[in-house]
């Protein structure tokens, strides 16, 4: 008697299945290529299918967006204010990295997700807890802005990295009508793996800015609570 050959087990979708699809497609093709026909076929179901799990490309980009914030550490219990906001700032700009088309589709949510509001409601309560009134919570988190999701909006967003050998044939009329344009690119060279998003957002410069900031914020604190006599 021949023997039965069993077919595959096709896979069950779900939605799980399917943003974790749609994220892995985003790392290897750029969110450009995105489609839900293209998703589709990564998955091997007709496109009809995915709507049973997400409603519209819209929501698919939401539930992307929720995959990375869920990827950011919890707070780190026990540690003051600025080493726990720091280090969750910082494991938030390690999943930009492992996701570099995440911080143009979060700038795009007009809608925060559930997640994404508790995500920057636990980060409110860190400062809270950190002792700070909630005036200066307000203000802190207008001055620390898209930092907290690991990435800035740089003012060199067109100025590209310039590799060694391309400063060498840098064009003199460049020098001469931009001249501290010109020795700002010379002098520095950015590593593309650090970057996320276009420009010069590297992570030294990311620190840089993010230690300024805290740094700042607690002289503030400091101020405010030597004014009210210790009352936060």
């Amino acid at each position: 008697m021949a023997q039965q050959v069993e077919a595959p087990r096709r896979v069950r979708l779900s939605r799980d299945r399917v943003l974790g699809a749609a994220v892995a497609l985003a790392d290897t093709a750029g969110i450009e290529s995105l489609s839900m026909r293209k998703l589709a076929q990564e998955l091997g179901v007709v496109p009809m299918a995915l709507y049973k799990h997400v409603a519209n490309k819209e929501e698919l980009l939401d539930g992307m967006v929720d995959v990375v914030v869920g990827e950011i550490d919890p707070p780190v219990p026990g540690t003051g204010w600025r080493s726990a906001v720091r280090q969750r700032i910082l494991s938030a700009r390690r999943a930009l990295l492992r996701h570099p088309w995440a911080s143009r589709v979060l700038e795009s949510r007009t809608n925060p997700t559930p997640l994404v509001l508790g995500y920057m409601d636990s980060m409110i309560g860190m400062f809270r807890a950190g002792g700070f009134s909630i005036d200066l919570t307000h203000h802190v988190m207008h001055a620390v802005g898209s930092r907290i999701f690991g990435f800035t909006q740089e003012l060199f967003d067109d100025l590209p990295s310039v590799d060694p050998e391309t400063q060498a044939i840098m064009p003199p009329e460049m020098a001469r009508r931009y001249p501290y344009i010109t020795e700002l690119v010379m002098a520095v060279y950015h590593d593309e793996a650090s970057v996320v998003g276009p420009g010069c957002d590297d992570q030294f410069e990311f620190e840089f800015a993010l230690d300024l900031l805290l740094d700042g914020i607690e002289r503030l604190r400091q101020q405010e609570l030597t004014s009210t006599g210790g009352r936060s």
